[in-house]
Parts: C-alpha cells; sequence; structure tokens
C-alpha cells in the first residue's frame, strides 16, 4: 500500500502542471499593426512619469525638511526609510495598475532582463525604453515645474556618486542592487511557481516593490539608488548639472549587467534553459 501511493506521488509531481509561454520572436513586426502594442507603450510612459513624480518630489521634501540652513531637525521628514518606502510603494501600486496591460516594467533594466529571457521581443523592448525615458522625463520635468526653486536647491532628485565611494563600488552596488530586483520579476512572475504554489496567494507586485525598497535601504549611502537607467537618465537630463552626468555611466552599465546576470540565473540554472533546450534536440535527433 505505502508503495502504491508512493508511485502515485512521484507520477504526480512528476507530471507537468505548468505551461511556459512560447519564447517572443527577435523582431516581431506585426506587433506594430496592434493598438495594444501603443497602449502599453502608453501605460509605460504614464506610469514611469508617475513613479518619478512621487519619489522625486519625496526626496526633494526630505532634504527641505532636513536643511541645516534652516536649522531644521536633522532628524525630521521621512528619512532613508521613508524615501525607501515612496520608491518600493509606488513600484507595488504601478505594477499592479499596469501589468495586465505592459507587464508593468517601468524600468529598462527589467525590460532589458525579460529581452534576454524571450519574454519580449526586440521591437517592444526597445521602445519600452524608450516610453519609460520619455516619462521619467516628463515626471521630473513636473516636479521642477511645481516646485523650481527648491528641485535646483536640493539637486533635483539626480543620481550621483557619494562622497567617500569610488566608482568600482558604485558600479558593485547598482549590479547586485538591479540583480535582487530582477531575480524577484523572474520569481514572482514564473508560471511554474503559479502553477506549483497555487495554495499560496502571491501577488506579484508586492514581492517586487518590497525588493525595491529593501535595496533602497542599501544603496542610498551609496549611490542614492539607480537601479533603473530612466530614474537616472530623467532626473539628469531636468537637473543638467555636470554632477549629475559625471558619473551617469554606472547607472545604465550596472542595472544592464545586474539585470543580464539575474536573466543566466534564473533562465539557465534554476530553470534549467539549457538542459531543456538539450534534451529536447536529442529526443527530435
Amino acid at each position: 500500500m505505502a508503495k502504491d501511493v508512493e508511485v502515485a506521488e512521484r507520477g504526480e509531481y512528476s507530471a507537468k502542471d505548468y505551461h511556459d509561454p512560447p519564447p517572443a520572436p527577435l523582431i516581431d513586426p506585426e506587433e506594430l499593426t496592434q493598438w495594444s502594442f501603443y497602449r502599453a507603450l502608453i501605460a509605460e510612459f504614464i506610469a514611469t512619469l508617475l513613479f518619478l513624480y512621487i519619489t522625486v518630489l519625496t526626496v526633494i521634501g526630505y532634504k527641505s525638511q532636513t536643511d541645516p540652513l534652516k536649522n531644521a531637525d536633522q532628524c525630521g521628514g521621512v528619512g532613508i526609510l521613508g524615501i525607501a518606502w515612496a520608491f518600493g510603494g509606488m513600484i507595488f501600486v504601478l505594477v499592479y495598475c499596469t501589468a495586465g496591460i505592459s507587464g508593468g516594467h517601468i524600468n529598462p533594466a527589467v525590460t532589458f532582463g525579460l529581452f534576454l529571457a524571450r519574454k519580449v521581443s526586440l521591437i517592444r523592448a526597445v521602445l519600452y525604453m524608450v516610453a519609460q525615458c520619455l516619462g521619467a522625463i516628463c515626471g521630473v520635468g513636473l516636479v521642477k515645474a511645481f516646485q523650481k526653486s527648491l528641485y535646483t536647491r536640493y539637486g533635483g532628485g539626480a543620481n550621483e556618486l557619494a562622497a567617500g565611494y569610488n566608482k568600482g563600488t558604485g558600479l558593485g552596488a547598482e549590479i547586485i542592487g538591479t540583480f535582487v530586483l530582477v531575480y524577484t520579476v523572474f520569481s514572482a512572475t514564473d508560471p511554474k511557481r503559479n502553477a506549483r504554489d497555487s495554495h499560496v496567494p502571491v501577488l506579484a507586485p508586492l514581492p517586487i516593490g518590497f525588493a525595491v525598497f529593501m535595496v533602497h535601504l542599501a544603496t542610498i549611502p551609496i549611490t542614492g539608488t539607480g537601479i533603473n537607467p530612466a530614474r537616472s537618465f530623467g532626473a539628469a537630463v531636468i537637473f543638467n548639472q555636470s554632477k549629475a552626468w559625471d558619473d551617469h555611466w554606472i547607472f545604465w552599465v550596472g542595472p544592464f549587467v545586474g539585470a543580464a546576470i539575474a536573466a543566466f540565473y534564473h533562465q539557465f540554472i534554476l530553470r534549467a534553459a539549457a538542459i531543456k533546450a538539450l534534451g529536447s534536440f536529442r529526443s527530435n535527433a
């Protein structure tokens, strides 16, 4: 009897109870003829605009509330914890709102990682990144329009390498921080997890937002936390002073390298995509 149960359990768990979506084509011109594609671009643009507007306002507000020149309380304001909550909370809200329309990327590094994993086509990836960068520029532009004096005085929310840290440390912080984020995105949206862990209600935007929150706690003192090239680019374009551009390459190279490592780790190690492909080739030979 016990043996029968053991065999039954092996059969239950060996059966494939999930379906991986087919890989996206590298180039899919048909996307350009579909309204759903342009709707997704608009969703990415608006989401990134709102993300930058709320978060940069939070950063500037905190600096204003703790400005020593105003004899302000250095323990006042929202603090680093509040800034991290603003970034993580907005990602949670915006991914929840846009996931069913565009996938809720709101970050060129996330888009790049998903492209490497063949989750989106090249055309979609490039145009998503353009929409995200334009949305970030417009979002920070709105902050400057509404709070021009505070915006200029407190650095416009632009990312820069903090004093006492070298470029290697900053680059490493961005790589590791983005790896945490993109790895969380892959894990939270994995169809295998959704099927096997259906008894555990997992709201995908929640762990993604928490990943952003935790990374900000760790890296705000080092780089101000980029992990999103659109966020860094939008702030640098509107602020447009040398300190925003001096080490700007870190906020592109770091996130893209971190996203690539996360995509490789999840797809080829955790999901063993290479082994599956080799097995499929041998079975067809």
